[in-house]
């Protein structure tokens, strides 16, 4: 991968629904050329997929958020298991480190998210977490 790749990469970053005519202009290269550069970038899997992002939480009034777990003993799978039965986590890591999983929850309100948080936290296996609201997104 060359400077080109990854400029080509920004620019798809910030919009994946440019039109390769135009990411050519930016480029400042052919579109023949952006076209086998994406072709490149799927076919080796740098490029997995596009996606579409939806309206931001924040305008949603959603309440987003991240939890840290640290799980006791080998209980990892089970707690992960037990996570995926409440709705609001929307997505589940392992990780190495000082947590073993990370939770992305999801709830309509801050009651609603306390009354996860206090669910989660008492689970028997969960030794301690530590959660942090997302405030604002960024585009990468």
């Amino acid at each position: 991968m060359d400077d080109l790749d990854r400029r080509l990469i920004a620019l798809l970053r910030h919009d994946a629904r440019l039109p390769v005519a135009s990411l050519a202009a930016d480029l400042g290269v052919s579109r023949a050329t952006v076209k086998a550069r994406i072709d490149r970038l799927i076919d080796s899997g740098v490029i997995q997929g596009f996606t579409v992002r939806l309206r931001s939480a924040e305008a949603g009034g959603r309440v987003r958020a991240i939890m840290m777990i640290e799980v006791e003993g080998h209980r990892t799978d089970a707690i992960i298991r037990r996570l995926y039965g409440f709705p609001e986590v929307r997505g589940l890591h392992s990780t190495n480190g000082r947590w073993d999983v990370v939770a992305e929850l999801e709830t309509d309100t801050l009651e609603a998210f306390d009354r996860l948080l206090s669910s989660v936290r008492t689970m028997d296996g969960i030794a301690s977490s530590e959660t942090s609201i997302l405030l604002s997104a960024r585009k990468g």
